[in-house]
């Protein structure tokens, strides 16, 4: 590990702060006990630190103003896999994008198989990499249940026009779910000026948190259900699982050293400042992405300017494999990316990248250093220059 350049931090942000670390370290040697199931003082401290951790996100993400109503889970494809099957009913019309994860790709997929739904997919500018509002306007029917997108591709760094697809879904009364796995804490998330009915979003990634924690925003009266059945620590007695937040969509005991990491991962953003980062890492991402663009037998994809983007590079070198530059990259120079079709596979079958199985994507994190994208540039010009 020893001078690795990483710019693999779409996949997961490395490395975390100290304060995360730290944090996680002596809380759960100190107060690792089981939240909220009983009143001695490390669960009533823990419970504390649970909740405050709520509210901490609902704030960051402007939700309605109950702190119940964020919930946690594994991570933003278990949140996805819940929202989506718990709103989803028979006879329903989906819409949806093709620069989506298979983290929505794969619950509307199985639940049109099953007969449930209908799909629609809109499509994407190929050469900007941002689907039209318009496009999911025209696309919404009668039965259109509700519209589920990503706020930023994890592929191409386009960060979509969420606040106009927002309007569009309340005016015609369709519900409106966000795939915030890339921008929760990159960029600004207001669930109420963007008319967002559900938020999913990963702790790993921007959130500066550590594996295995995510979870969601739902706003009030939206109906979701229960898709998962269990022990809440309250109301034992009931044969029912209870019906409301936070219990509605969780049930066994927490994650809490994830759910600690994550407190402090977003404390730290906080007090470093989301725009501070994001600025910082664009300015890193614009030397990158303008520099490769000039390397001969290097083609970008939907890297036009740094509007509206967050700092992921997909790329590819004429006459390679994406995964063979991967290989090389990590090899030669100790430098770890993301190669492949990022299970996103609809991304590269509409740009035609999946005949050439996927793109290397560069993507930068808070620690990553200009002397790293330097690197980077370097190894893929020599890259580049050894198919002449």
């Amino acid at each position: 590990m020893n001078n690795l350049i990483y710019l693999d931090n779409s996949a997961t942000s490395f490395p975390k702060p100290d304060s995360v670390y730290d944090f996680m370290c002596n809380f759960y040697k100190t107060k690792g006990v089981s939240p909220g199931r009983t009143g001695f003082d490390a669960a009533i401290e823990t419970e504390e630190m649970v909740a405050q951790t709520r509210r901490m996100l609902m704030e960051l993400f402007n939700g309605d103003g109950d702190p119940n109503r964020l919930t946690f889970s594994y991570n933003a494809s278990d949140s996805l896999n819940m929202l989506i099957n718990g709103l989803a009913q028979k006879g329903d019309h989906v819409i949806s994008t093709m620069l989506e994860h298979n983290s929505v790709l794969r619950p509307l997929y199985h639940l049109e198989q099953d007969g449930i739904i209908e799909v629609e997919y809109v499509p994407f500018d190929k050469i900007t990499g941002y689907i039209d509002p318009e496009d999911i306007k025209r696309r919404i029917k009668k039965n259109t249940r509700m519209v589920v997108m990503n706020h930023c591709s994890n592929v191409l760094g386009t960060v979509q026009p969420i606040g106009e697809v927002g309007k569009i879904c309340k005016e015609a009364g369709v519900l409106f779910i966000v795939d915030g796995s890339q921008s929760a804490g990159a960029v600004k998330v207001d669930m109420q000026a963007m008319g967002i009915d559900a938020f999913a979003f990963t702790g790993h990634k921007c959130l500066m948190g550590p594996t295995g924690i995510g979870g969601s925003y739902v706003m009030k009266d939206v109906p979701v259900r229960s898709t998962r059945f269990g022990g809440t620590g309250v109301r034992s007695a009931q044969r029912s699982h209870l019906t409301e937040f936070p219990y509605r969509l969780e049930c066994g005991t927490l994650n809490l050293l994830g759910v600690a990491g994550l407190h402090a991962g977003v404390k730290w953003i906080t007090e470093q400042g989301i725009e501070n980062l994001h600025r910082k890492e664009m300015d890193l991402w614009d030397k990158m992405r303008s520099e490769i663009q000039k390397i001969e037998n290097v083609t970008t994809y939907c890297a036009v300017n740094r509007d509206h983007k967050n700092p992921v590079l997909s790329l590819n070198v004429n006459g390679f494999e994406s995964g063979d530059v991967g290989t090389m990259l990590d090899v030669d120079y100790n430098i770890a990316c993301r190669t492949g079709l990022q299970c996103a596979p609809f991304v590269h079958q509409h740009l035609g990248t999946d005949l050439i199985h996927g793109t290397v994507r560069l993507s930068i994190g808070p620690f990553t250093l200009e002397s790293d994208v330097d690197a980077a540039i370097q190894a893929i010009q020599e890259i580049a220059d050894f198919r002449k």
